[in-house]
């Protein structure tokens, strides 16, 4: 049985190089730039926050029923309020990420984990396996050095983790890539011989 279906040509199957890539450079560059990193991950969730309590507001003025609207409107308050205290200070902002980070971490490197033993018959799934361990151990060190270091940490573990998930991601594509490209080569050689 071939990888690619007669109906889908080879490259709208192959997956993307690009985005691996700009994972890679944008982990290296939180990596060389930990502080400001950190303090734009802050500002950056910040600024989400507000914009899901401005979607929430108006959300809630379009629900029917009091109790609906009264509710979401105490959500989007919770969610404007946060996210004002959240910019206007970004070192506290920080402080809480990290926590949330490390939580993070670990969620992802058990997901990795996971995965790996549901793929690990396909060539390229030890990356897999590798991104979670590294995921797992960083989330530990996070939450071990948390008030001491976590101006700095955000930043780099996040570009650390960015870094290792776009090593992965290129990594099984190029191996898929390369599966994809000796199956079309061994269909056109055998369409040859035929």
């Amino acid at each position: 049985m071939s990888l690619t279906s007669d109906a889908l040509p080879p490259r709208l199957v192959k997956p993307s190089i690009f985005l691996p890539t700009l994972m890679i450079i944008f982990g290296l560059v939180a990596i060389v730039l930990p502080v400001a990193a950190s303090i734009g991950i802050a500002r950056l969730v910040g600024w989400l926050m507000l914009f899901e309590g401005i979607v929430q507001a108006v959300h809630a003025f379009r629900s029917t029923g009091i109790g609906h609207a009264t509710w979401k409107l105490l959500i989007a308050a919770l969610y404007l309020l946060t996210a004002v205290y959240l910019l206007a200070h970004p070192i506290l902002a920080v402080a809480v990420l990290t926590l949330v980070v490390s939580v993070f971490f670990f969620i992802q490197g058990m997901v990795d984990i996971i995965a790996y033993f549901f793929t690990r018959s396909t060539s390229g799934s030890q990356w897999m396996l590798l991104s979670g361990v590294v995921s797992i151990v960083l989330a530990v060190i996070i939450w071990r050095h948390w008030l001491s270091s976590s101006l700095w940490l955000v930043g780099a573990f996040v570009g650390i983790s960015m870094l290792l998930a776009g090593t992965t991601r290129l990594m099984m594509a190029l191996t898929v890539r390369r599966m994809l490209r000796e199956s079309t080569g061994e269909t056109f050689l055998r369409g040859r011989a035929a």
